[in-house]
């Protein structure tokens, strides 16, 4: 049994190159900070990537969802906090984040669904066969959302192709989470930031994207404030993942 808590907390100063024009943080760089604050509490937990590799097993994030309730801006000092919540049909390990201010404001909300894949089949494990000793806290929720599937219509329409290239990748050697973040974000014209910003972005990662390979971006309205985005990777002519926006006012 781990003697860390179960709760994980960090503090975060926001970097000018985490946001954009408008001096607000970019919602890629908060999913590539709670994915790497959530990786830094699964080591102390003792189920981090090395630790996993000695069993044969490596961690991958198959859903997430981040609610903004108020943006941070350049130079503010947020504090991230994050903890295992339960697990979900045998088969996800669900985290969940917390973004506050210095002041204890609520900023950001979010919760993921994590996979555990047999590193030499790459089929994922269900929980039944897995021995991890992983904390659970379910009375503690920061969203209740249960990160369904994203019903994508057939009218989508593409916005822009995109090949995967060096910077792109991560240590798998596959496009990395929050890229497809900046794809997602890059699908709307740079104008609609100055009046409106998501209040909600869920992205489903359904098959890896290689190197080289090439996806194209496509989007569709599904409400006066809602968009769904999907990436089809051209190569193998498959769904790399699906995301839902919803907007507020800026």
């Amino acid at each position: 049994m781990s003697i860390h808590p179960p709760i994980y907390e960090q503090d975060l100063r926001i970097n000018a190159f985490e946001c954009d024009y408008t001096h607000y943080w970019k919602p890629s760089a908060a999913y590539q900070h709670l994915t790497e604050i959530a990786g830094t509490h699964a080591i102390q937990l003792g189920f981090g990537y090395q630790e996993m590799l000695t069993k044969e097993y490596f961690w991958v994030l198959s859903r997430f969802k981040i609610q903004f309730h108020t943006y941070p801006k350049h130079d503010e000092l947020v504090w991230v906090l994050t903890w295992p919540k339960t697990i979900q049909q045998k088969l996800f390990f669900i985290r969940d984040f917390q973004v506050e201010s210095e002041k204890g404001e609520l900023l950001a909300s979010a919760s993921s669904a994590w996979l555990v894949i047999d590193t030499n089949n790459r089929r994922m494990i269900p929980t039944t066969r897995l021995d991890l000793d992983l904390p659970n806290l379910p009375e503690r929720s920061a969203l209740d959302d249960p990160l369904d599937k994203i019903l994508i219509p057939e009218n989508t329409q593409e916005k822009f192709q995109v090949t995967a290239n060096y910077s792109d990748l991560d240590i798998m050697g596959h496009v990395n989470n929050g890229r497809y973040v900046e794809w997602i974000a890059n699908s709307f014209p740079i104008d609609t930031y100055q009046t409106k910003r998501p209040a909600s972005i869920q992205v489903n990662y359904i098959s890896e994207v290689k190197p080289g390979e090439q996806v194209s971006i496509r989007t569709s309205a599904c409400g006066m404030d809602c968009t769904v985005i999907e990436g089809v990777n051209l190569n193998s002519n498959t769904r790399a993942f699906e995301a839902r926006v919803e907007w507020m006012l800026d």
